[in-house]
Formats: C-alpha cells, sequence, structure tokens
C-alpha cells in the first residue's frame, strides 16, 4: 500500500497538490454522544438541551465550525482550507443519542473529510464539555465519515 503522507523513505511528508485540478468537494462526518438518564433528564428542553453555562447544541456547533476552519493548524499535515460552507446539524435519534452531522464544502484541489471529521468531533467533546458537571459517564461512542465528493472517487456510507 503507497500511504501519501510518506515518501519513498517513510519520512512524513505534506501531499504536493500543486498538479490536481481545482474541483468542488464535499465531506460529511458524524459524531454520536451518549449521555446518562440523569444528564438527559435535567437538560433536556424539547429537543434541545440547556445547562447553566447556555444551549448545548448551539455552543457545540460553534465549536464545531471553529475547528473545521482550524484543520490546518491542527493536523500536522493536512492543507489548510478556506472553507466555502460548514454546517453542523445535532439531533437525538431514536435511541436519545445525540447524533452530530458536520458537512464541509470547498472548491480547492484537496479534499475536505479532515475538516468535517475535525467539525463533528469538537461538537462532540463540546456537548462532553458542557454536560460533565452532572456525569462523567458521557461516552462518544463514534466519529465516523459518512461521505465524500470531488477527487478521484467518491465514498457514501449506508449509516
Amino acid at each position: 500500500m503507497n500511504f501519501t503522507h510518506l515518501d519513498s523513505d517513510g519520512r512524513a511528508q505534506m501531499v504536493d497538490t500543486s498538479q490536481k485540478p481545482v474541483t468542488r468537494r464535499t465531506a460529511a462526518a458524524r459524531s454520536v454522544v451518549v449521555l446518562p438518564e440523569n444528564v438527559l433528564a435535567e437538560l433536556t428542553h424539547g429537543d434541545e438541551l440547556r445547562s447553566a453555562k447556555g444551549s448545548v447544541f448551539q455552543t457545540a456547533i460553534l465549536a464545531g465550525i471553529i475547528a473545521a476552519k482550524k484543520t490546518g493548524d491542527l493536523i500536522p499535515l493536512c492543507h489548510p482550507l478556506g472553507l466555502d460552507n460548514c454546517q453542523i446539524e445535532i439531533h437525538f435519534d431514536e435511541k436519545q443519542q445525540v447524533v452530530i452531522d458536520c458537512t464541509a464544502i470547498v472548491t480547492a484541489k484537496t479534499g475536505v473529510e479532515m475538516e468535517a471529521l475535525v467539525g463533528a468531533s469538537i461538537a462532540a467533546l463540546t456537548v462532553y464539555d458542557m454536560c460533565k458537571a452532572l456525569s462523567h459517564d458521557i461516552v462518544i461512542q463514534e466519529t465516523k465519515l459518512m461521505a465524500k465528493t470531488g477527487g478521484k472517487r467518491d465514498f457514501h456510507r449506508a449509516s
């Protein structure tokens, strides 16, 4: 297998995108947070969580967008990208788990998978941070790429 972030001697390198075409690229990532019953009971107000710090979901959305914009500063070999758009949606699923979906869009020579994954991850960590005063039994269950378009090949996960 050929890893693009390693040179022929196995040293880390940034991928050279100078010869790649500029295309519209999108990526969607999802994080799932499981909250204990006592946290849900204490903080749930309709379809929202509200803590003494404020709206959990709105704070998580802002944190996720900021993080997605800073991905190139956080992950050493990521190209810095000026995102065209970043949207985060948060809802409860049928199991009362918090589902965080982050979609990132850019017109560039490289993809935005990492930006979407970072956005979803930091939003999940923000939910944890805002709820941890009530319980440390909060689980960030998973973070995964759901879809990407543009570049060499598209990807779509069933769920």
